[in-house]
Parts: structure tokens; sequence; C-alpha cells
């Protein structure tokens, strides 16, 4: 220890205890409030989908007779196939498959490549294009859908998914939003670095930005095809031919057809037609709940 000048005292340095790990408390009351809640509310939510999948295998008599039960007494798996025939599900799902496919992938390239350059690129006039972008969310469907239909008939795609699949590489406003608010949460030094290594726009574009945004890729993916997948109003005015039906237009018609007579069917034929959104929402929730905390936080997804 070196000697300190007269009259200085030695400094004292106290030293912190280490202290344990405080041990697991007990679930408090609030706690136990919060997930009793949840717990209901979950319940409330999955209720009706197991009452669609177990009334979709009762037997007719039972479903006739409108005696739902929450486990069947007879599986009548036989109601599946049944009602995939006769709603001519294989056709119905290739056809919303391929409107669905493209769908996603349109709005993907779209929305990236103009939020790309509504995020990195100045020029003059946008932020007032970008604000009446954003202006256009409040305007509802319903309006455009008579100025759309005279578009489409001229260009004669009436009865074809042109109409269904084209307006999804033209981008949608809220993805644009969402890429856009992605992009700019990206470093401009990284960005500056790519540029000094002689990347160009586009290698940053699909090179750099991309990989860095996979949750904002994968919520528009699963909203775009939930979107598509799910649409009915666009299909009933624009398909006319039975063989270019999607799901949701076959589904309509078999519930006009079959509703009354075979309730089980109709439920086998609507758990068909969920399945793929249940399955889709079951392997993406985390990235879902990812991109919602950042977005929250306002932090890289």
């Amino acid at each position: 220890m070196t000697e300190l000048p007269l009259g200085v005292s030695q400094p004292i340095v106290k030293l912190k205890r280490r202290t344990k790990p405080p041990a697991d408390s007990p679930l408090g009351w609030i706690d136990a409030m919060s997930y009793g809640i949840l717990i209901l509310g979950s319940l409330a939510f999955l209720l009706p989908i197991l009452f669609l999948f177990t009334g979709s295998l009762q037997s007719h008599s039972t479903s006739i007779a409108g005696r739902l039960h929450l486990i069947p007494n007879e599986w009548m798996v036989s109601n599946y196939p049944a009602a995939a025939a006769e709603m001519h599900f294989t056709r119905s799902l290739a056809n919303t498959i391929f409107i669905t496919a493209l769908t996603m992938l349109g709005q993907i390239i779209s929305g990236s490549l103009v939020g790309f350059g509504f995020a990195r690129f100045k020029f003059p006039g946008r932020d007032a294009l970008f604000l009446i972008m954003l202006a256009t969310l409040m305007l509802p469907a319903q309006v455009t859908i008579i100025p759309q239909f005279l578009l489409f008939r001229s260009l004669g795609w009436v009865n074809s998914f042109l109409p269904l699949i084209v307006p999804a590489w033209f981008g949608a406003p809220f993805f644009i939003f969402l890429f856009r608010q992605a992009f700019l949460q990206i470093p401009d030094e990284l960005i500056e670095a790519a540029r000094l290594d002689g990347a160009s726009w586009w290698k940053i574009y699909y090179r750099l930005i991309l990989p860095l945004c996979k949750p904002v890729i994968t919520v528009v993916a699963i909203y775009s095809f939930l979107a598509a997948w799910n649409d009915y109003l666009n299909p009933l005015v624009y398909l006319n031919d039975p063989s270019h039906a999607t799901l949701a237009l076959a589904l309509a018609s078999f519930k006009g057809e079959y509703g009354v007579t075979r309730p089980e069917y109709l439920l086998a034929a609507t758990a068909l037609t969920m399945l793929p959104c249940l399955v889709l929402f079951s392997l993406t929730q985390r990235l879902l709940v990812r991109s919602a905390d950042a977005e929250a936080s306002g932090t890289l997804p």
C-alpha cells in the first residue's frame, strides 16, 4: 500500500456483499387473477373451434337433431371425404393456392420495393406522396370495387384470376408502411459501409436489407395469405365459372345446398377450409410476437 501525505487519511472502500439470488416467489393474487382471465379468454375463443371439429365428426342423426356433444358418440371420419367430394375441394383448393401464392409474392416484392424507396431515397415530394398513400387506408374497399370492375372489364380480365392477383403487385399501403418502418430502423452506417464496398442499391436491397427484415416479411406474408385465402367478395365479383371458384366461393355454395340438410358436412367443409390458416398461425406465432415486440420497442426485429 502506498503512503499518503500527512493529514490525508486512507480512503475507505466499501465492499458489497454478494447476495444470493432471491428464490422463486409464490404466485401473487394479481398474477393468478391475470392468468385466470387469460385462460377464460382462451377458452372463449377455443370452444367454438373445438365444437366445429367435434360437430364435423358426428353422425347425421345427431347433427340434424341439433344435439352437438363435446365428445362425439360416433366418430364419423367419413364426413370429411364426403364433404370434400361434394364441394369439389381439390379443384377449389388448387385455385386458392394459386391465387394466394402469387398474391403473397406480389405483396412482399412490391411492398418492400416501395418501402425501400420511401425509407432510403430522398426525392422531391416524398413525404407528401407518403401521406397521400397513408390517406388511402381510410378508403373502404367497397368504394373502389366498382371502378376496378369497370377497368378490369375493359381489359377483358373478368372471369379470370388476373383481377385477384395483379393488384397485389402494385403494393398495399399498410404493407408499404410496415416495410418502411422496418427499413428506417437499419443503421445508416451499415448502408454507407455497403456503398463504400461498391454495392449497388439493388444489391443492398436484396442482400442486406431483406435478410435483416425476415420477421416483417413473415408478418406481411401471413396477413396477405389470410386476406387472399378468406377473400369472398372479389372472387364473387370477378369469377363466374364454377371451375374457377375458390374455397370461399365453394364453401358459400356448399352452405346454400347442404347447410340445412347435412350440417355435419358443412362443419367438415368449414374445418377443411380453415385448417391451413390454423396450421400457418401455429407455425409462425413466434415471429409474429417478435415483430410486435420490435415495433413496440422501436428496435430492429
